[in-house]
């Protein structure tokens, strides 16, 4: 690593020597001499500075562009070094919606850590939108998230599908039934999540899809809640297959499909725009996609009502 270029970089950015000395753990003196230096070896001021700011010259602001890009590649290669030396390890913070996190997140990182064990990963569950927060304030190394979200600052790639099915009580008119028409559910109850998750999203486009609305709706914060309360007779909802294996297993919820409007959305996995990423997360994305290519997401449970 040039030194010199990280000081003179981390001083433009900082506007002030001390604020430098301090983030590169340096004497202030120690920050001087080096942009004395640089000065010197160029010929020329790169620094204007007075007691009040300190800014780039127009020559700064050429070395400030090349040298981001120098560190960066300093960086990238002390990366694929320690890549090449180094056994994968450490932490691996990753934030997942509700659906993801609580019904298919467990089994993959339980098989993840039979390949990797020196990765130790975290998870919190959140809504969609709140991963999305987290990521942006880099308190997430990459998010799971439903539904067609996209900022500017992050890539967010789909990785699987998901299918969403109308749920209803055993106790229901329609339990049993296979398919029906999109009319026949309008005068029901809704139980919809709150705004913000992924599931609302998928939800809210279906219905704006055939254009109309249900009267009455409930709106609960998360899917457990939802499913207590359709199994109560509460109402209906719609809520991914996933989520509710085990009540189509124990035969206290029932699947509806809706005829010729197939409910569906993505999985995306969502990480900072960036070359350099920790080798961990690299590891778990790979992970990911082998896992979706091998179709692993659309495996049924051994029985299925209204399969």
């Amino acid at each position: 690593m040039d030194h010199q270029l990280l000081t003179f970089v981390t001083v433009a950015e900082k506007k002030n020597f001390t604020r430098a000395a301090q983030e590169l753990h340096v004497t202030q003196s120690a920050v001087t001499l080096a942009i004395k230096t640089l000065e010197k070896n160029y010929k020329t001021k790169l620094l204007d500075r007075t007691n009040k700011y300190v800014r780039l010259t127009k020559a700064g602001e050429i070395l400030y562009h090349h040298a981001k890009e120098i560190l960066s590649h300093y960086e990238k290669v002390q990366r694929l070094i320690d890549d090449l030396i180094h056994s994968a390890s450490g932490p691996l913070s990753i934030g997942s919606s509700y659906t993801f996190g609580e019904y298919l997140l467990p089994g993959i990182i339980a098989k993840f850590k039979q390949l990797y064990p020196l990765i130790i990963p975290s998870v919190s569950i959140r809504n969609s939108k709140r991963i999305i927060s987290q990521l942006l304030r880099h308190e997430l190394d990459l998010g799971i998230i439903e539904g067609d979200l996209q900022h500017p600052e992050l890539l967010i790639q789909p990785f699987a599908q998901d299918e969403m099915v109308v749920i209803v009580s055993a106790s229901h008119r329609l339990a049993g039934v296979m398919e029906v028409e999109v009319e026949e559910l309008l005068d029901e109850t809704w139980i919809f999540r709150e705004e913000g998750s992924g599931t609302r999203q998928a939800t809210d486009r279906f219905f704006e899809k055939i254009g109309t609305f249900p009267a009455s709706t409930m709106s609960f914060g998360s899917s457990q809640i939802i499913k207590g309360s359709v199994e109560a007779g509460l109402g209906i909802s719609i809520l991914s297959e996933y989520a509710v294996r085990r009540e189509l297993d124990l035969g206290t919820i029932h699947t509806v499909r809706i005829k010729n409007q197939p409910i569906t959305r993505n999985y995306s996995y969502a990480i900072h725009k960036s070359d350099f990423r920790a080798k961990a997360i690299d590891l778990f994305l790979d992970f990911l996609r082998t896992y979706s290519a091998l179709d692993f997401f659309s495996q049924p449970t051994e029985t299925w009502n209204n399969r």
